[in-house]
C-alpha cells in the first residue's frame, strides 16, 4: 500500500493541536488596514480553532499529522 500524499498548501495553513484540534489564522489581515481599527487588526493576528464542519475535510488533506 502506497504513503498518502500530504496536500502541501493545507499543509502551510493549518496546524494540528496535541489534543487533535486544529488551528488556522483569521482573513482579512493582509491589506485596507486603514478602515480597521487598531484592536480589530491586533485580533487577526491570533489563530483560532477551524469549525467542526470543515474538520474531517481538512484531516484527510493532512495524513499524517
Amino acid at each position: 500500500m502506497p504513503k498518502i500524499r500530504t496536500n502541501r498548501a493545507a499543509a502551510k495553513r493549518f496546524k494540528i493541536t496535541k489534543n487533535g484540534k486544529i488551528l488556522r489564522m483569521k482573513s482579512g489581515a493582509r491589506h485596507l488596514k486603514t478602515a480597521k481599527s487598531p484592536k480589530r487588526i491586533r485580533n487577526l493576528r491570533q489563530a483560532t480553532l477551524l469549525s467542526d464542519s470543515e474538520k474531517k475535510r481538512i484531516k484527510q488533506l493532512l495524513p499524517y499529522s
